[in-house]
């Protein structure tokens, strides 16, 4: 899979490196992105999910479960 966090949907964004003297080059900005294990306790299973770390607090403070279910609705496959 891409670049992109499966529970926020960020995804590279696009700028410009700025020189010293100004010079403007393009540049991508990527999402931090970790591979993460979550224990699913419903289903007693694990769940690896590729999440940015803004994902991670959002999982932490909604927890697993409801994050789960939202991402089931929107028709991702988990």
């Amino acid at each position: 899979m891409a670049r992109v966090c499966q529970v926020t949907g960020k995804k590279p964004q696009t700028g410009n490196s700025v020189s010293h003297s100004n010079i403007k080059t393009k540049r991508r900005f990527l999402p931090n992105l970790q591979t993460k294990r979550f224990f699913f306790a419903e289903e007693d299973r694990w769940v690896t999910l590729k999440v940015s770390t803004e994902a991670i607090r959002t999982i932490n403070k909604k927890g697993l479960a409801t994050v789960i279910k939202e991402l089931r609705a929107e028709g991702t496959k988990i």
